[in-house]
């Protein structure tokens, strides 16, 4: 067992009892370890999934198995549609006291490589989606609540190929800070969450392992991250111990971006 996974069964409080979360894209990888997390700490959790109701089931099973309480919602990130019903249904549980947006796509390329239509979909998902399900949210958001966006390390330390993706998290970024700004009047805190290189399927899947062994060189406490160390920098922010954060971007990188 990973120090992360003890770490999160040694989870006792229920710092978010009564709070109702939405989590984008919980179906898997760090959405699912966010949803698992927030359901243990006591919140009614919402994931969100785009094509997999079969992975979004079996999150919602397993936080049933623990004794927590979520279900799961298709929606497309970036359609205006999809998050009138998310929120639908949602406020059939409450208004919103949690969103996390964490939904995202990855397409990497050279400038010489890549595609305009590459470009589009990285925006579509990783920035425009963030922002079509924040306003739909909004309004149904209670005051005093949390908006917490998973970025990446990548909005700063850019690599080779990772262009549009890098562009889509600073632009995350950009708005987190300014939404906080916006927000404060009602009380509600806006953070992003940079993650670094994490083991996750969708990293698992593109990266090769001597990339993965240079990352381990790279991270300071010598190792990839877990889906279950981005959870806990969220749970910090979505509870009362994360008040007084706001606007700001907090790198859960293990010391791989110093």
């Amino acid at each position: 067992m990973s120090p992360a996974q003890v770490q999160t069964q040694a989870v006792q409080t229920k710092n978010l009892l009564g709070k109702i979360a939405v989590v984008t894209g919980g179906s898997r990888g760090i959405g699912a370890a966010i949803a698992s997390r927030l359901a243990t700490e006591g919140a009614t959790v919402v994931i969100t999934y785009a094509k997999s109701k079969a992975s979004a089931d079996k999150v919602v099973a397993d936080i049933a198995a623990a004794g927590g309480k979520a279900i799961a919602v298709q929606a497309n990130a970036s359609s205006a549609a999809d998050n009138q019903a998310l929120v639908a249904q949602v406020t059939k549980h409450g208004k919103i006291d949690i969103l996390v947006n964490n939904a995202g796509v990855f397409e990497g390329g050279s400038i010489e490589a890549v595609s305009i239509d590459q470009f589009e979909r990285v925006f579509d998902t990783n920035l425009r989606g963030v922002a079509v399900t924040t306003l739909a949210a909004l309004p149904h958001m209670n005051d005093g609540g949390r908006i917490i966006n998973i970025s990446s390390v990548a909005a700063r330390a850019v690599a080779p190929g990772f262009g549009f993706y890098s562009a889509t998290k600073a632009g995350l970024d950009a708005l987190t800070r300014a939404w906080a700004q916006d927000l404060g009047k009602r009380g509600i805190t806006v953070n992003s969450v940079s993650p670094g290189t994490t083991l996750t399927e969708m990293l698992e899947a593109g990266l090769p392992e001597e990339a993965k062994q240079a990352y381990v060189q790279k991270t300071a406490l010598g190792r990839l991250g877990e889906p279950d160390d981005i959870a806990a920098v969220v749970a910090f922010l979505a509870g009362n111990d994360g008040r007084w954060m706001n606007g700001k971007v907090l790198e859960a990188d293990g010391g791989l971006a110093v």
